[in-house]
């Protein structure tokens, strides 16, 4: 039994080691079957990728042989363009050729038919105007050869010319004395140089009429205009100013003696500009005149100035004769030797015609050194009224007053003007101002120490014509503080150079009377 067992064990192991033989020969009969299918599967891959490889390099070659043949034909178009290209500027230029030579030749034979028809004109021109040349000496000869012939002729045609000529002379002449005589009696004099009243008489009715249809279209404008308040002063000179035009105004009422006046101070301070609005507020004419007029006159000067005097007599109203740069001809030394005879004889006849008080005449003097007028000058003067340079309170108010009169009343100007201006008339751009506040007025007024109201005046203009260098008209802060400190400099600048010009002066005076003492 023992041994049925062990045989059937070993039959059962012998099965089961055929069965794993089996099952073994069967796993590496199929791990072969794979690889070989992945051998053959590995082999047509690389069978298709070389095909395909194949087909690419086809392809490229392909297209690089079209790529080439294109650009072969590109290249023989390009040359056949050029080709043309140059075919047609050479047709051009042999045309263009062709054609300035056809116009050279027709120009030039159309010149020389010109200058064939111009020979002919110019010939038969000259042939006429010898042949009229001819005839009148023709005619000359013939009317000689009678006066020479016939006495009694000739001696009319003589007294003919010798009166003609006698008549001319005598009209010519007799017009200029005439002029002259009307000129002296009713004109104006060669010395006054601005005046309120008209040149000869009803001379100036067209002018007041155009003031009196201006003045009743402005309106009350034109009235203030007329009075002081567009004039900047001090408070204390300005109340004396108007009580002045009231008292000239109130002695002309009751046919008073005048009062006559004196004004000094520095140049640019208003003096002229005061003589005129006293004049129109006391309702007097007045009449301008300047000092250095009066020397190159000569020995014509004492005549001018009687003129003038027998001229304002004329005046209804009386006469505001004010008399700038006094100083000129008023010398205190008119007996030196640094004033000519004819100046010593003026100042003689201006001493003359203000010797009594007049009801006819105002006499202003304006001068920048009243220590240089005359005694006797002086001792006429009942009035002397000095003009300071503006303080920091008035600049202020010239500013303003100038800022406003070039910069905002110049747009309600152009404004203003008529329609039909602008077809005449490139418009002009207007002024925009900007951030310019009473801040920066007053900080221009501390800066502008020294200034006289002209040379505010000025700066005002020169900010206006710097605001008119912009494109776009503005003005604003920061342009008015340049134009303002640039101003100052220049004003600094000028005094420094008149200091050391009055040094100068006053060196070679020394010197001059060191040599003289020697």
């Amino acid at each position: 039994m023992e041994t049925q067992r062990k045989l059937a064990e070993e039959q059962r192991n012998l099965v089961q080691q055929q069965a794993q033989a089996k099952a073994q020969m069967a796993r590496y009969e199929d791990e072969l079957a794979r690889k070989r299918m992945q051998t053959e599967h590995e082999a047509q891959r690389r069978q298709n990728a070389e095909l395909v490889r194949m087909q690419e390099e086809s392809a490229v070659r392909k297209e690089q042989a079209r790529r080439a043949t294109e650009e072969q034909i590109q290249a023989q178009q390009r040359q056949t363009e050029k080709e043309r290209a140059e075919i047609e500027r050479e047709t051009i230029r042999v045309k263009a050729m062709a054609e300035a030579e056809g116009r050279a030749h027709e120009a030039k034979l159309t010149e020389e038919h010109n200058k064939r028809m111009l020979l002919e004109r110019m010939h038969g021109e000259r042939e006429k105007w010898i042949a009229a040349i001819n005839a009148t000496f023709n005619h000359i000869e013939g009317g000689v050869r009678t006066l020479m012939t016939d006495r009694t002729k000739l001696v009319m045609a003589v007294g003919g010319v010798t009166a003609l000529a006698a008549g001319v002379y005598t009209t010519r002449e007799g017009a200029r004395v005439m002029w002259g005589y009307i000129n002296r009696i009713l004109g104006q004099p060669s010395l006054i140089r601005e005046s309120s009243m008209a040149k000869f008489p009803f001379s100036g009715l067209i002018s007041r009429i155009t003031k009196k249809s201006l003045a009743s279209s402005s309106g009350a404008a034109s009235e203030s205009g007329s009075s002081f308040e567009n004039i900047i002063l001090h408070p204390s000179l300005k109340r004396r100013i108007e009580q002045l035009a009231r008292a000239t105004a109130n002695t002309k009422s009751h046919d008073a003696p005048f009062r006559n006046m004196l004004f000094y101070g520095p140049p640019g301070t208003g003096k002229t500009l005061v003589a005129r609005e006293m004049a129109r507020k006391s309702g007097l004419d007045y009449a301008m005149m300047t000092g250095g007029d009066v020397a190159p006159l000569g020995s014509q000067a004492v005549t001018k100035i009687h003129d003038i005097f027998d001229w304002a007599k004329k005046s209804k109203n009386g006469l505001l004769l004010f008399i700038d740069e006094a100083d000129a001809f008023c010398a205190s030394k008119r007996n030196s030797t640094y004033m000519s005879e004819a100046q010593r004889s003026a100042l003689n006849a201006l001493l003359f015609r203000t010797g009594d008080q007049s009801r006819d005449i105002v006499l202003v003097l304006a001068t920048n050194r009243p220590g240089d007028l005359d005694a006797a000058v002086t001792d006429r003067i009942d009035e002397v009224i000095e003009f300071p340079l503006p303080g920091e309170e008035e600049r202020f108010k010239l500013l303003k007053l100038y800022l406003n009169k070039y910069m905002l009343q110049e747009n309600n100007s152009n404004e203003s003007s008529p329609p039909w201006r602008s077809l005449f008339k490139r418009q002009q751009q207007k002024i925009v101002v900007k951030d310019i506040s009473d801040e920066v007025l007053s900080e221009a007024a501390k800066k502008t120490e020294g200034f006289s109201g002209r040379e505010i005046a000025k700066l005002m203009a020169s900010v206006q014509a710097a605001v008119y260098g912009r494109p776009d008209c503005v003005l604003d802060s920061q342009l008015f503080r340049e134009v303002v400190d640039y101003k100052v400099a220049e004003h600094c600048q000028r005094i420094k150079l008149s200091k050391e010009g009055a040094g100068n002066i006053a060196a070679e005076k020394e010197d001059a009377s060191a040599s003289g003492g020697s």
